[in-house]
């Protein structure tokens, strides 16, 4: 005799099976140690300092208003 299956339990275990593939895959893709980003944080400021640095214009208030 043929085995009995409920069809809903295999469809709900097929798809967190698909979405346990899609988090692993968006892990490896976006996920990034607390180290690298703050490393990019600091060398995104970085830039931006230096590239404010270069004005030749400041954003100051004019004395004479």
């Amino acid at each position: 005799m043929a085995e009995i299956i409920n069809l809903r339990q295999v469809r709900k275990a097929k798809a967190r099976a698909e979405a346990d593939a899609k988090a692993e895959s968006n892990r490896i893709a976006f996920g990034q140690p607390k180290k690298a980003k703050t490393l990019q944080q600091r060398r995104k400021a970085l830039e931006a300092e230096r590239h404010e640095g270069h004005r030749l214009e400041r954003d100051e208030p004019d004395p004479a208003d």
